[in-house]
């Protein structure tokens, strides 16, 4: 049942530095995520599957890919009264700034914002994997007659500094709010949770507002975030209850976590499951034909999106996007391809090796373990890669080294023969 009285904001993010180089070309949310979708594709599709069909989507850096895969994705029927809609920073009479923040954000697109007449605003991230009904949370909202409520879930000491951290009371309503503390004795104080394995209650960056509330918030505070500045100030004046989360959810926020949180979806029972018939993960379905394999090929915890070609390859608790051609004789573990945007033709791989340049995928007779390649990528034959824990952080003209694993970005070649 659509829930017409709901607008859905999400956040696009800003550079998105932790994930470079993912995001040297695109926004954060536009980032691919398990062979076939985006980051933005997560919220999008618990917003559709809650109900909650009026969304804008506020962008600013690096937004071309993002705009398009929103255009091409999400369109709806005349007779609907739903929308996935971009909201871009621009320069108005009113201001003539960038984005300086998640409240920031939103207080400069007020002027759309307000004219839904949403009873409430649902502010969401662009970048987090986790299903969630977001009709059951509106729903507790309004029966607790909360002015704010702030989705939660437990934490444990390692990962508290990266999220704000709450206190609540025996109604569940948040007494402080604390934006991702890191000193010893402040956590000390705020392991209040009853898990002694999980002490902290952290905020997911799940918002819903009363709208009204959130327009004399955004009017009376300056403050530039929500987590810094508007939630700390509303507790003593507003009525802000926590609703408690038990499902999975992964902060995709660093190249580690992106990593692992794509290879834990090849998993045979994976924590995310994709394959949920009821509460789909929609996005844009482009016309491919069926991946197709060449002589003996051997695959084993993989997730194998449409339009590839494998020939005579090894490929081991991997992803491995749309379009990806791979092999012959290669052998891939633990590593996430993209894919690529585009088939080559004869006449360009002819091109291709009059100038010696691979052709887009993974070439004949590759060892590739523990990497991200990312789309359109041209590797080499016989190019080995490897996986090193201690490797430092550096970026060279084939590839770039982050929290110990390889990237291949966007587009670069690695030629034969070359060892990482």
């Amino acid at each position: 049942m659509a829930q017409t009285d709901i607008l859905a904001l999400i956040l696009g993010g800003g550079a998105g530095s932790r994930l470079y180089p993912l995001t040297r070309l695109r926004a954060k949310p536009a980032v691919p995520i398990a062979g076939k979708y985006r980051l933005v594709d997560i919220p999008i599709s618990n917003c559709l599957n809650s109900g909650v069909n009026q969304i804008y989507i506020l962008t600013q850096f690096n937004s071309v890919s993002l705009h398009r895969h929103i255009s091409q994705a999400y369109k709806f029927d005349l007779f609907s009264r739903g929308f996935v809609q971009i909201l871009a920073a621009e320069q108005t009479p009113r201001s003539t700034d960038w984005y300086q923040g998640t409240a920031d954000a939103i207080r400069k697109q007020l002027p759309e914002i307000r004219a839904l007449n949403a009873r409430d605003v649902l502010i969401l991230s662009g970048d987090h994997l986790y299903r969630m009904d977001y009709s059951a949370f509106a729903r507790a909202h309004r029966e607790a007659r909360a002015d704010i409520t702030v989705a939660v879930l437990p934490a444990p000491r390692a990962d508290a500094p990266r999220f704000g951290i709450l206190e609540t009371d025996a109604e569940q309503r948040v007494i402080s709010f604390h934006e991702k503390p890191s000193a010893p004795a402040q956590l000390d104080a705020l392991a209040t949770y009853t898990d002694p394995d999980r002490p902290y209650l952290g905020s997911m960056g799940i918002y819903l507002f009363r709208s009204e509330v959130l327009y004399e918030l955004l009017d009376t505070n300056d403050g530039s975030d929500f987590g810094k500045h508007i939630l700390p100030a509303s507790i003593q004046r507003q009525r802000v209850m926590a609703y408690p989360f038990g499902g999975y959810w992964e902060d995709i926020g660093t190249i580690r976590s992106f990593y692992e949180a794509n290879l834990a979806l090849a998993d045979p029972q994976p924590a995310f499951r994709l394959y949920d018939p009821d509460r789909p993960i929609y996005t844009h379905r482009p016309v491919l034909p069926t991946t197709s394999f060449e002589g003996e090929c051997y695959l084993d915890r993989v997730l194998l999106a449409d339009g590839c070609k494998v020939i005579r390859s090894q490929i081991s608790e991997s992803v491995i996007g749309l379009r990806s051609l791979i092999g012959p004789e290669a052998r891939l573990t633990r590593t996430v391809i993209m894919g690529a945007d585009f088939y080559e033709t004869e006449a360009e791989q002819a091109w291709n090796a009059k100038k010696g340049i691979p052709n887009v995928g993974v070439g004949q007779g590759c060892s590739i373990d523990g990497a991200i390649i990312d789309k359109n990528a041209r590797i080499g034959e016989d190019v080995v890669i490897r996986c090193i824990p201690d490797r430092p952080d550096t970026e060279t003209e084939h590839y770039v080294a982050r929290d110990g694993l390889v990237i291949v970005p966007k587009g670069s070649i690695v030629p034969k023969g070359v060892v990482i």
